[in-house]
């Protein structure tokens, strides 16, 4: 089982919220996950990014993959940075 962290869309139409998830890679967008480790809203200025920064570090150890999407969004909130 191959398991990412991806982001799983919710909100009304033309009003998206995104749900960070940990998932195995063959379930749905929105479908089943394993674990919820994180929140992204792009509909406000400036985006708001919530991370359990914990959670991520111990699922990136453990062997997920990430999506581009969220390594660019944790790149953002200077994830890496603090791990180095």
């Amino acid at each position: 089982m191959s398991v990412k962290i991806r982001l799983a869309r919710h909100g009304a139409k033309k009003r998206p919220f995104y749900r960070i998830v940990v998932a195995d890679s063959k379930s749905p967008r929105d479908g089943r996950f394993l674990e919820n480790v994180g929140t992204y809203n792009p509909v406000l200025d400036p985006a708001e990014v919530v991370l359990k920064k914990e959670r991520i570090k111990y699922w990136i150890d453990q062997g997920a993959i990430l999506t581009d999407t969220v390594k660019s969004l944790l790149k953002k909130e200077g994830f890496f940075a603090k791990l180095a």
